[in-house]
């Protein structure tokens, strides 16, 4: 390609200032601070409490609580680090912390569980004696706090690292249910494998909703295209435009929770009609797949035009 057609490059970004504006002022820093502090203290009270009546399902709350302590802190230095605005080290921006955030916070919560499920089976083989009074009051007391610490981020941007924290948070509602019910067994029947079977419930769940997370947040890091845009359909779509010759060295990226980026080279019959075919390529991209960061690269004399090293996206 010559120096001149170099110059024929856009870049069209909706995002008004980068990756440092992405996100809203729902969750300020004191709101994601206070529940840390709420969460850390009744960690401290569930596992007191947890040894004291010897509850499996009180323990594992606590380490589902103290996991969340952290997987907030993660929330807020993330949130902090990804509203600095890009510079030339980093030209993105650091909007992508939050989803190393959440790749940390996922496998956390995957490592408590299986460590979780292996204490509840060994309990399950021997039960041990439970006091149920004492678990059916702390498990409500660790509802009330939980579900008001939900209550604080579901109000918040559902950033994927929000997300993340929250599905902590969600867990130790579910966590805390289990004691509840936990206690009530056993205080009214005293069968005591109640405890650990809940326990193996609870875990379950949150393994599979981390692994979940976890795929999702590794598809990002490794710069796949989002899973809610079918690669074949934009190539398509970009493709069926007048003027449009071919499409290819497409690539669609996720640069941070919410905000995916677009590429791509457009072999055009004519450089003087590039203005119009940009227009409209805009266009159909947003109004198709709702994608606004995009970058677009005409070609006029594709023989001019040094090879693409593993272009894809291209079409017959």
């Amino acid at each position: 390609m010559t120096d001149n057609e170099h110059h024929h490059n856009h870049n069209h970004d909706h995002s008004h200032g980068g990756l440092g504006h992405s996100h809203g002022t729902s969750a300020p820093h004191r709101v994601l601070i206070l529940c840390i502090g709420l969460i850390f203290i009744f960690a401290i009270v569930e596992t007191i409490g947890g040894f004291w009546a010897n509850s499996l399902a009180l323990l594992s709350d606590a380490g589902h609580m103290a996991s969340d302590a952290f997987a907030l802190g993660i929330a807020a230095l993330a949130a902090w680090i990804s509203q600095k605005p890009p510079s030339h080290k980093h030209s993105y921006g650091l909007g992508r912390a939050e989803v190393v955030g959440a790749w940390i916070s996922s496998i956390l919560m995957i490592i408590i569980s299986i460590a979780v499920l292996v204490e509840a089976i060994e309990r399950i083989n021997a039960p041990q004696h439970v006091k149920g009074m004492p678990v059916i009051i702390i498990g409500f007391l660790g509802l009330l706090v939980n579900l008001f610490v939900a209550w604080l981020l579901a109000r918040s941007e559902r950033t994927l690292n929000i997300r993340a924290a929250l599905l902590h948070v969600m867990s130790d509602v579910l966590g805390s249910i289990a004691a509840l019910i936990s206690g009530a067994v056993i205080y009214f029947t005293n069968w005591f494998p109640i405890d650990p079977i809940l326990s193996i419930l609870i875990s379950v769940l949150i393994l599979l909703s981390s692994l979940r997370l976890l795929r999702e947040s590794l598809l990002i890091l490794m710069e796949g295209v989002p899973g809610h845009i079918d690669f074949h359909d934009v190539s398509k779509v970009m493709s069926n435009i007048d003027g449009v010759k071919n499409i290819h060295d497409l690539h669609i990226w996720t640069l941070s929770s919410g905000k995916v980026s677009l590429s791509a080279h457009v072999d055009i019959y004519e450089m003087s009609q590039w203005k119009d075919i940009l227009s409209k390529l805009l266009n159909a991209i947003e109004k198709e797949f709702k994608i606004t960061h995009i970058t677009l690269q005409p070609e006029a004399k594709i023989m001019d035009c040094k090879p693409c090293n593993g272009s894809n996206g291209e079409n017959a």
